[in-house]
């Protein structure tokens, strides 16, 4: 069982300072968050001081900026919207060298071989990457055995809040049809061989999630827990004077 959580702050600073928190995985956001190539490489570089594990989640499948991610350095990838066993193997294609697939080769510029110090990185790189897969859609999660099926996927990781959003239950994510699906979902993970994981920073759900076969499960974001944190503290203090108290904010995602 592995926990992890979101880095959504896309800064260096506020990264070191959850990075030291004790989650087994910490998922640099370069999908909903603004983080790009130079903020994703910062973080990396200031997670690799720490005991955790960096996952980057790319934008998108697309092939040119998974490359440009691995020679960053990140070894594990997270590639959202993943709708059909195809797409699933053109994604296990951009994480590859030829002839298993499409990377382009820079390694003797590239942070990923240490500059060609890393002698042997051109031959263990495509056994050295971690690919990890978002089940987003009602669509996908009908297909969950088959793209988990694919050779080079390690992980598949489902994402509650567009899965809801394609089920008509836009903002729904706990509702109980959307729970179902995402039930028979890890089962069928599972089932086909691979580790099922989920998205959601409601801490009963997480443990229902485990319980049901989830081994890699984000509890939330660095942002929304600042937020969450900073309106609380300040909803106590404009009580006791008599304030209006702020908006809480939501739960993200």
């Amino acid at each position: 069982m592995q926990t992890g959580l979101w880095l959504a702050l896309a800064h260096p600073y506020a990264a070191e300072v959850v990075a030291g928190a004790g989650f087994d995985w910490l998922m640099i956001d370069g999908e909903h968050a603004p983080n790009d190539l130079a903020t994703i490489l910062a973080i990396l570089q200031v997670l690799a001081a720490y005991p955790v594990h960096p996952v980057v989640r790319v934008p998108d499948s697309d092939a040119i900026f998974i490359k440009q991610v691995l020679e960053l350095g990140a070894t594990t990838l997270l590639v959202p919207m993943v709708e059909s066993p195809a797409q699933a193997r053109e994604v296990v294609r951009a994480v590859r060298y030829p002839p298993a697939g499409i990377r382009g080769v820079g390694s003797g510029v590239a942070r990923s071989a240490r500059f060609g110090r890393y002698a042997d990185y051109l031959k263990r790189a495509n056994d050295t990457i971690g690919l990890v897969l978002q089940i987003e859609t009602a669509a996908a999660a009908d297909q969950a055995a088959a793209i988990a099926a694919v050779d080079g996927v390690d992980a598949i990781l489902i994402g509650p809040s567009d899965l809801a959003a394609s089920m008509g239950l836009l903002g729904q994510s706990a509702h109980a049809e959307v729970r179902g699906v995402i039930e028979r979902t890890i089962r069928a993970v599972v089932t086909a061989g691979r580790v099922a994981g989920v998205y959601t920073a409601d801490e009963t759900l997480a443990r229902h999630y485990m319980s049901a076969g989830a081994r890699l499960v984000g509890l939330g974001a660095d942002s929304t827990l600042l937020a969450a944190a900073t309106s609380a503290l300040a909803q106590r203090f404009k009580q006791a004077t008599g304030g209006a108290p702020p908006t809480a904010p939501g739960s993200g995602y």
